[in-house]
């Protein structure tokens, strides 16, 4: 097996505003694209796991199967094997690990997930090697990302535009990708994949109630989590500017005309038997 070349860092981490996301995420709402492919039997790899909703979601999809959630910050861990626990679910683990080396033999699982994965890993090309390289002959690769520059919002907001210019440069000194979905397909084919379904998905807030969970938690995000630290150490913005784009958060979030959608890129791969 290759030696872990993770080069990048998590732009996020794991503050409650970006939680609050990822605890949001389903099966449903997060990897429509691949669920019409799932048997009740398979064996699956749910890489970035993060605190395990997704996870859970397909291992009660395949309750003749396995699910392994991995990740590669030990301490979120603990939170995704408590999602399992209250949802009752015997049949899912969970491991520590970097999806540049994973500790698996070839051919181990019928399916390989990572949802908004390679947006932040250093050698994303290597990462879906190895993703195929533990994918069974005949199983899938599936791979959903988001893209930066892709989003999209009404009214205009001169804040969230220096937002959005501000984001993608802090991610790519961090050595990610924020416009990854559209560079899945091509990530694809330089892994060596052919069998392959590009698609696309969107996340939309629009109601009240939408527009204030999405705004507030980027309001809180910009200023309190790791991504503010970086931005401010890696000489982005200043605290004052990061304070000024947490408010244009706050004001976009309470126009009744608020409008917001997150483009992500998919690709369902099959690995050739």
């Amino acid at each position: 097996m290759p030696q872990a070349r993770e080069t990048a860092v998590y732009t996020h981490g794991h503050h409650e505003s970006v939680l609050r996301s990822h605890n949001w995420r389903t099966a449903a709402n997060s990897a429509a694209y691949l669920l019409g492919s799932l048997k009740p039997h398979m064996r699956i790899l749910d890489i970035g796991c993060g605190p395990g909703t997704i996870t859970a979601d397909l291992a009660a999809l395949v309750p003749d199967g396995r699910v392994t959630g991995l990740d590669h910050a030990p301490g979120i861990l603990d939170r995704a094997r408590a999602v399992a626990a209250e949802r009752g679910l015997d049949n899912v683990d969970f491991a520590v690990g970097d999806v540049h080396a994973l500790d698996f033999p070839d051919d181990t699982f019928c399916v390989v997930h990572a949802h908004q994965v390679l947006q932040h890993v250093g050698d994303p090309v290597q990462a879906l090697r190895e993703m195929v390289r533990v994918t069974r002959p005949g199983g899938y690769i599936a791979v959903r990302d988001s893209d930066y520059e892709a989003m999209t919002w009404y009214p205009a907001s001169p804040g969230l535009d220096d937002w959005l210019d501000l984001y993608r440069r802090v991610a790519r000194a961090n050595g990610g990708e924020p416009d990854a979905g559209r560079r899945l397909k091509a990530w694809a084919l330089a892994a060596g994949l052919t069998d392959i379904t590009a698609t696309s998905g969107t996340w939309t807030f629009a109601t009240p109630e939408e527009r204030a969970w999405w705004s507030g938690l980027w309001a809180d995000r910009t200023v309190a989590s790791a991504y503010a630290a970086l931005a401010v150490r890696g000489g982005h913005a200043t605290e004052e500017r990061l304070a000024a784009v947490s408010a244009a958060w706050r004001e976009w979030g309470e126009r009744q005309d608020g409008w917001f959608c997150v483009l992500h890129g998919e690709v369902l791969c099959r690995k050739q038997v």
